[in-house]
Order: C-alpha cells, then sequence, then structure tokens
C-alpha cells in the first residue's frame, strides 16, 4: 500500500513537468503569476535587523518554487512579473510596500537578483539531471542564493546609501548592511529548499 502511493506520486509528479513543456501560453502566465502572487506572500515573512534596512524575508523560497515549477523562462517570467508587480503599485514587497519608490528603496536589488536566480536554477535542473540530486542541488541553490541574488542587491544598496541617503560606505560597511548577516538564514533556507525541491523534481528525463 504504503509502496502504491509512493509510486503514484511518482507518476503524477512527473505527469506535471511532461504537462508543463508543452503547457499552453495562457495556462504558463496563470502559473508564473500565481507563483509571483505566493513569492509577495513570503514576502511578508520578515524579521527587521536595527542596524540596517535590508530584513530577513522568506520570499526566496517563492523563487526556488517558481524555478522547479516552471523552469528558466517562465520561472523568470515569474519573477520578473514580480518585479515589474511591485514596480506597479502591488504591495506585495517586504511590509507590504509597492510602487516604484520601494522597489528603487534598498531592497530593489535582490528582487532583479530572484529573477537571475530563478533564471539559472531553473536551467540547471531542466538540463541536468545529476543536479537535482541533494548535494548539488543544495550547491545550485546556495551559488543562486548567496551570488546571483546577493550581488546585484549589494550592488543597489551601496547606490540607494550613496546617492539617496548620502551616506558612504564601505565594502565591510556594505557587506555587514546586506549580506553577512544573512548568510546563516540562507543557508537553512537553502537546505529547506533543497529537500522541498527534492522531493517535487522527478529524477527522469521530461
Amino acid at each position: 500500500m504504503h509502496q502504491n502511493i509512493i509510486e503514484t506520486y511518482r507518476q503524477k509528479r512527473l505527469s506535471y513537468f511532461q504537462w508543463r513543456s508543452q503547457a499552453t501560453f495562457l495556462s504558463k502566465i496563470i502559473l508564473a503569476g500565481g507563483i509571483a502572487c505566493l513569492t509577495g506572500l513570503l514576502a511578508q515573512v520578515k524579521i527587521f535587523l536595527p542596524w540596517t534596512p535590508v530584513p530577513i524575508v522568506a520570499s526566496q523560497l517563492g523563487v526556488m518554487l517558481a524555478a522547479v515549477l516552471l523552469g528558466r523562462r517562465w520561472g523568470a517570467a515569474s519573477m520578473l512579473m514580480y518585479a515589474l508587480g511591485a514596480l506597479a503599485g502591488i504591495p506585495w514587497l517586504a511590509g507590504f510596500k509597492g510602487g516604484a519608490a520601494a522597489l528603487a528603496g534598498p531592497t530593489g536589488g535582490y528582487v532583479l537578483g530572484f529573477i537571475l536566480a530563478a533564471w539559472f536554477m531553473g536551467n540547471l535542473l531542466d538540463n541536468r539531471i545529476e543536479s537535482r540530486r541533494f548535494l548539488p542541488l543544495t550547491a545550485s541553490i546556495l551559488f543562486a542564493q548567496l551570488v546571483l541574488v546577493y550581488i546585484p542587491g549589494l550592488i543597489h544598496l551601496a547606490l540607494w546609501l550613496n546617492l539617496v541617503n548620502g551616506q558612504s560606505v564601505t565594502l565591510w560597511g556594505i557587506l555587514w548592511m546586506g549580506y553577512l548577516p544573512f548568510v546563516l538564514g540562507d543557508i537553512l533556507k537553502s537546505l529547506v529548499g533543497a529537500a522541498i525541491v527534492k522531493i517535487i523534481i522527478p529524477m527522469e528525463k521530461y
């Protein structure tokens, strides 16, 4: 009985990914929009730190799901929808913020990084079956989070501090504000994300 349930799940899982590759444009738009909304909800799971304008958020889990469930193009498109929706005023950035001013604020660069991370992970998982094993999967998620999300995030944060706040900061200051306090949490989120992705994604070619 237990074995039958597992096998049924595996078949359904594979069926979804096979369907995804042949889904209509409208279906993909709906899925991408749904995951953009989910990312907005996850962004409200936040912890503010007293020494930085950048909060700890759970929105990276939305980025992982976008990459896995939609693949590189539509995963990236989902995160682009998230960014454009925020620009248009949808209040789904952390703290229920939205609009051009919020996106141009200290965390706007991280949202750009979401697009890069979704594209990278989606491309890797779709094209390399071996990357779906737990260790390489964890490594790819860590790279996406700690490099692809943070590089544009830190560049944007430095520009915001300098041009908007008139605050000149050192490289160490930028890292302390926008990177180092989040590394441990992102490693834990990457492990949780890798475990979730491992359950969702099939090992068969689709």
